[in-house]
């Protein structure tokens, strides 16, 4: 019988370069126990398996020199289906991953960030929510038990910032990013953090670095977890651990961690 039945964790944190944040990750796995572990933001061509495997985890990643990179830790044996969202042959952004774990089919994504609007970056965000939502539609009609979590880079509803006028000129905040997770809503999955959290205000998972934003809690929430239903009938907490974001040297990003039953 598979372990999905005994329940699981799955967490998600975008660390804002694995090699800096090396040492804060440990810590967290330590502490928390997750069974699965979404890393988005690698920023390197190369990603510590040993070092993980060394620690309990088997560990798949998607990488490239400097920027982006998606990684799943993960207690248990990992398949790996695919490591590119179809739809652009040419797109060579490592945003991408998709496994399945015990049962479970895990994307993790790391969404375009789209600064700044009006420019071909925020063209290729949209674009890329577009080929992510055909993607989805194929899964969810799967009938597949499936989590898709990471940085989305979308703030999808003026509850999940700290002040809406603040973010009014960023992508991740625009009518036309804010409208494709949305649909992907209406597909029949769910926001599992809003789902347990209904109207709950001022929990974020990004804070810039600027500005004592942390500090005076001034953030938002990007980083999300959607979920079929056959998932969410099953959602037992899901929670934002703000305290990784307050220690020295920190991701301005919070892991956020889900449990099912």
């Amino acid at each position: 019988m598979m372990r999905y039945w005994d329940g699981m964790k799955i967490a998600s944190w975008n660390v804002n370069s694995i090699r800096a944040r090396i040492e804060p990750v440990t810590r967290w796995l330590e502490k928390s126990n997750p069974d699965v572990l979404l890393l988005q933001e690698l920023k390197g061509p190369d990603f510590p398996v040993a070092y993980f495997k060394d620690r309990g985890y088997e560990s798949v990643a998607v990488t490239q020199k400097a920027y982006n990179g998606v990684a799943v830790l993960s207690r248990y044996p990992i398949t790996t289906i695919g490591t590119t969202l179809k739809g652009d042959e040419a797109d060579s952004h490592a945003r991408f991953l998709d496994t399945r774990v015990e049962g479970i089919r895990i994307i993790n994504i790391y969404l375009p960030n789209g600064n700044p609007v009006g420019t071909d970056k925020f063209t290729y965000k949209l674009s890329w929510m577009d080929r992510l939502s055909a993607f989805l539609i194929d899964l969810i009609q799967s009938g597949e038990r499936v989590v898709i979590g990471g940085d989305f880079n979308v703030i999808p509803e003026d509850i999940d910032c700290h002040k809406p006028s603040s973010w009014i000129k960023d992508a991740i905040f625009q009518p036309e990013a804010r409208a494709r997770y949305h649909a992907l809503l209406t597909l029949g999955y769910t926001d599992v953090f809003r789902s347990l959290h209904p109207g709950e205000t001022g929990k974020f998972t990004y804070w810039d670095y600027f500005r004592q934003a942390f500090e005076n809690n001034r953030g938002a929430r990007i980083d999300h977890f959607l979920v079929s239903p056959n998932i969410a009938e099953r959602l037992t907490s899901c929670e934002i651990d703000t305290g990784p974001r307050g220690q020295e040297k920190p991701s301005d990003h919070a892991p956020i961690m889900l449990e099912i039953i």
